[in-house]
């Protein structure tokens, strides 16, 4: 392990921007959806600088940024969730480090979670797709808490599923709704250099440590 306090005995990670990067399968889905309602087309780095904070988050924002009126978020969810169901993982890619990094933290044999804003049925098939379901002891969604970080109660709901304290669980995210939910939960957070953090330089999101590759967090 880096040199850091407390002594990890858990971790949550991440999943968009953190362990995969998504956004290829975001720009895709919602070209669909948005073709679909005849409304026009959303740039990939207005995409890049919303996704985060949740599926519903993200399509109102996109419904108000093409001129879409919020009445039909409805039909833009059942659309979305048909075409992410179909296309989830297609344009993605598992980025550099993260395997490695996933089986040094594994051999730590400390609980892990998989904690991300992304609705929990396309968390769990992205991870099998790509072959990373097996690191985690629990995979928990957006869905699956009455709040999303950057509140801390997924945080604190994931502590006691892991049965770790929140003060020595580590949190390991992309964005500043990673580190907001991990300080106000009391938990350390370690942030990766290379996701989505709403356009805001990483370094610049209060951590306990920064890295550039997953594997960088437990020396091998």
């Amino acid at each position: 392990m880096t040199s850091c306090h407390p002594a990890p005995t858990g971790f949550m990670i991440d999943l968009d921007g953190t362990l995969v990067d998504t956004l290829g399968d975001f720009v895709v889905v919602l070209a669909h959806v948005l073709d679909d309602m005849g409304l026009p087309g959303v740039s990939r780095e207005f995409i890049e600088l919303t996704i985060g904070q949740g599926s519903e988050h993200l399509i109102r924002s996109v419904l108000t940024e093409v001129g879409g009126t919020q009445d039909r978020y409805e039909q833009a969810w059942a659309l979305y969730q048909r075409h992410y169901e179909r296309l989830n993982g297609h344009h993605a890619d598992v980025f550099p480090g993260v395997v490695e990094g996933l089986t040094r933290l594994r051999a730590l044999g400390l609980p892990m979670a998989c904690l991300t804003n992304k609705p929990a049925a396309f968390a769990r098939e992205l991870l099998k797709r790509k072959g990373l379901d097996r690191y985690f002891d629990r995979v928990f969604g957006g869905d699956d808490f009455a709040r999303k970080k950057p509140d801390p109660l997924p945080l604190l709901k994931t502590c006691e599923a892991l049965g770790t304290a929140p003060a020595t669980t580590w949190m390991v995210g992309d964005s500043s709704n990673d580190a907001r939910a991990a300080d106000a939960a009391g938990c350390p957070v370690a942030l990766v250099s290379y996701g989505y953090n709403h356009g805001q330089p990483i370094r610049e999101v209060p951590a306990r440590i920064y890295l550039d590759r997953l594997d960088e967090l437990v020396q091998g």
